[in-house]
């Protein structure tokens, strides 16, 4: 689990209930009209549920008075209640209909920020992050929203209006006692209820952050299904999820029997503060200080208050249970990106195109440095090559070029313009990329191509798949180019995939290029091809060439060796073997290989 998504116990420590809540009202600043008539609707349908009891006291009582003359009704009481009972409903569900855009409106709003901001923050965070948990929460998360603001338009709010309308009548048209009383009776089912819920909420916790596991430990079952299957491990993986599903299991059944507990306690409260207001009212017929219509209207008033009294219990636990997932976002909203453009930040001015790397220094943690002294450039238009073991630091390079990350000492700069003062959308507008490992969208073979450029016309796409010798691949399909590659491409082959990302990065057209191991997953008939087009798209680009197989560099105008983060040597590819060192003897390692039918050449 992630830290900043641990939905554990520390988590409601740590929240911030009241600051969550005011920082929602942005999100409902825009339709702030609508929300004020909503709340007028709702003042209106109260008052009117609250004359309902009224009218049917004057009703009784005209009655009580008139016992030989029944059949004069009180027409205009009869009416009064009806217009009361017909308000009630129409304001009641006007309020609804015109709330109801204020709180779809603040869910898109907020689940449109929270995407905005997860593209925001810089790939460190996506690298740590889990897909599965992080779906879950920002799912749960997001939904909170539009819990709270129905519970507050729908619950809470008619819930005080109709008590300090109820508590007003009480007080003004009887003895203290009866508002007291009633008062007393919320008081105390509404602290119970806050105690009680407050001591539940470490079960939901818990709930919620092996929840969050579980889900994650299926997605990655899942997204790695073929490892799975490779290995044989359906039973770890399903031991793995029941497992926590078992902890999910022990903590539900303890929320459940709390809540139980909880729902016994407030019927006890309220059935208690019933009965006794009842008696008050009883007593006070008995003595002929209060008529029939008057015991039948504080009968209607505590029915009416109590009933939907009973389910704020609900509200309030379900408002908890929404702060704490709401609680999660806000805090994802607040995590700063590692990499941020500076204040001042201008947008690229490209003229030659011209890369540099000055005296570079880097490391992804303080204490495991990968790059040392890193010093070369890429003139316009030429192309250099970067080769070298695995983690010689690579493709570290064109993650600091591409500005995922900011370096520790040195300068990355374009056309003398520092990269960190620039903003990222000019500085990666300039550069296209192929790399090395190519996802795709679960989206059509065209949409994955047509993504270097959306603006671009069919028969631009249709080119830029012919340069990456993959339109003839395209049109043996029997769906063409509306064949879904499925999640992250995977009903594609490598080689396929990889094709893919070539002419996406074709069709982009960006002044410098990066070619991350672009060829691995290529047979070598197909690899020469595309090599050919590589060299062919590159000529007028500054290109840079990340490679482990060294027959794939030997056209670029320089080459540089990399071990251990630091550069061993650079020059041609004829230079180099004329030095007889590091590139040398990796090549002859190389040939003897292919000679022997050795080397790893991937379908």
């Amino acid at each position: 689990m992630v830290k900043q998504f641990d939905s554990g116990p520390q988590v409601h420590k740590d929240r911030r209930d009241w600051h969550n809540l005011k920082s929602m009202l942005p999100f409902l600043w825009e339709f702030r009209g609508r929300a004020l008539f909503a709340l007028c609707c709702l003042v209106l349908s109260k008052g009117a549920n609250v004359g309902v009891p009224l009218a049917l006291k004057g009703i009784v009582d005209s009655f009580d008075k008139q016992p030989g003359q029944l059949l004069m009704l009180p027409v205009t009481l009869l009416l009064a209640y009806g217009a009361f009972k017909l308000g009630a409903s129409l304001f009641n569900e006007l309020r609804d209909v015109v709330f109801a855009k204020v709180r779809y409106r603040a869910m898109r709003r907020l689940s449109t920020r929270v995407l905005s901001h997860l593209h925001d923050l810089s790939l460190r965070f996506h690298l740590e992050r889990q897909t599965g948990a992080i779906s879950r929460d920002l799912e749960r998360g997001t939904r909170s929203v539009s819990t709270i603001l129905n519970y507050m338009a729908f619950s809470i709010l008619p819930v005080l209006v109709e008590f300090g309308l109820v508590f007003g009548v009480l007080l003004s048209q009887y003895e203290p006692v009866f508002a007291l009383a009633m008062a007393a009776t919320v008081v105390l089912y509404m602290g119970f209820t806050f105690a009680i819920t407050e001591w539940r909420m470490d079960f939901r916790h818990h709930m919620n952050r092996l929840d969050s596991q579980a889900n994650s430990q299926a997605f990655d079952s899942l997204i790695n299904y073929e490892t799975v299957k490779y290995f044989g491990n359906e039973k770890l993986e399903l031991d793995r999820f029941d497992n926590t599903l078992g902890d999910w299991e022990h903590w539900a059944v303890r929320s459940q029997s709390s809540m139980s507990m909880l729902n016994f306690g407030q019927g006890a409260i309220i059935a208690l503060g019933v009965t006794g207001v009842m008696f008050l009212a009883a007593n006070g017929v008995a003595k002929g200080e209060m008529s029939v219509g008057d015991l039948v209207l504080v009968n209607a008033f505590m029915l009416q208050l109590f009933i939907p009294l009973g389910f704020l219990g609900i509200v309030y636990r379900q408002i908890k249970y929404s702060l704490a997932d709401m609680d999660l976002v806000f805090k994802l909203l607040e995590r700063e990106p590692e990499v941020r453009d500076a204040d001042d930040a201008q947008p690229l001015t490209l003229a030659e195109g011209h890369v540099r790397f000055e005296h570079v220094d880097f490391g992804y943690q303080p204490e495991r440095q990968i790059l040392f002294d890193v010093d070369f450039e890429v003139p316009e238009g030429r192309t250099v090559a970067v080769v070298g073991h695995s983690g010689a630091g690579k493709s570290t390079l064109s993650r600091l070029l591409y500005r995922f990350y900011d370096v520790q000492r040195g300068r990355v700069v374009i056309d003398g313009q520092d990269v960190r003062k620039l903003t990222q959308d000019s500085l990666r507008r300039a550069i296209g990329i192929v790399p090395q490992d190519t996802v795709l969208f679960n989206d059509s073979i065209y949409y994955n191509i047509a993504y270097g450029r959306p603006q671009a016309t069919r028969a631009q796409v249709e080119q830029a798949a012919a340069m990456a010798h993959i339109k003839d691949f395209v049109a043996g399909l029997p769906d063409g180019w509306e064949t879904v590659v499925g999640e992250r491409g995977l009903k594609l082959s490598g080689g396929e995939k990889q094709r893919v990302a070539i002419a996406r990065a074709i069709l982009k057209d960006p002044r410098i290029l990066i070619f991350d191991e672009a060829t691995s997953s290529l047979d070598s008939h197909t690899e020469q091809a595309i090599q050919e087009t590589l060299r062919e798209v590159a000529a007028d680009h500054t290109t840079l060439v990340i490679a482990h197989r060294l027959s794939t560099v030997v056209h670029a105008d320089r080459i540089l060796v990399m071990d251990g983060g630091r550069i061993l040597e650079q020059g041609s590819h004829g230079d180099l073997l004329a030095a007889n060192g590091r590139y040398a003897q990796m090549w002859e390692l190389q040939q003897r290989e292919a000679d022997e039918g050795t080397e790893q050449v991937p379908a």
